[in-house]
């Protein structure tokens, strides 16, 4: 029998470049939905700073990403500027409905190649490599749009504050760090049933930061 999983996403996340990298660790009968969602609303929903918003981490996070993606043996070029505008990307990825091919193709233009998505001509050499001939008008779609704020509700509602984020049943697995814990799952669903995984569902906070 088949399973099935959302992976929500952003293409503004490095991490979610290296976890779709690694896809093909997901067991055979895992029937994955591609979502894209703005990271941006995300971190407006739950009110926290994303990694490119602290000086010192955003520094860390590129450099690590650098040297993780060389270990791994993944093609990878931070592009010209770093954060950017997704939402080029994200709206012509819901309109080609986020198949894994045409997602693929955005990642590797963004992440692999250092590509600028905001740059003149870029809409129209993504077109060309996804054999598109009205990109603009797809992205201007209202439908589109709505789509891409539906997307991230949902997200929000299902308790996803970060990307990449893997939905599986009632479980959430946030980061390309967390896929070894999501294959774990998936091996055997009985992990969150252990008694120290359900401890720690429930463990209090004994200190809380002034708002």
């Amino acid at each position: 029998m088949s399973r099935s999983a959302e992976w929500y996403f952003d293409f503004i996340s490095p991490f979610a470049y290296l976890q779709f990298k690694h896809f093909h660790r997901l067991p055979a009968d895992l029937e994955v939905r591609l979502v894209p969602v703005l990271f941006a609303g995300l971190l407006g929903h739950w009110e926290h700073k994303g990694p490119a918003e602290i000086p010192a981490k955003r520094v860390q996070t590129y450099r690590y990403c650098h040297w993780l993606a060389g270990r791994l043996g993944v093609p990878f070029r931070v592009p010209p500027a770093h954060p950017f505008n997704p939402l080029v990307a994200l709206r012509l990825a819901i309109a080609l409905e986020a198949r894994e091919e045409a997602v693929a193709t955005l990642f590797d233009f963004i992440w692999s190649e250092g590509g600028d998505i905001a740059a003149p001509g870029a809409l129209d050499t993504l077109a060309t490599r996804l054999d598109v001939g009205n990109a603009a008008e797809l992205v201007a779609a209202p439908a589109v749009k709505q789509a891409l704020r539906d997307n991230t509700a949902a997200a929000i509602a299902r308790g996803v504050y970060g990307v990449p984020t893997f939905a599986v049943d009632e479980e959430l697995f946030w980061g390309f760090d967390a896929t070894d814990m999501l294959l774990d799952y998936l091996a055997d669903p009985a992990l969150m049933a252990d008694p120290e995984m359900q401890r720690l569902a429930r463990l209090p906070s004994a200190a809380t930061r002034r708002a």
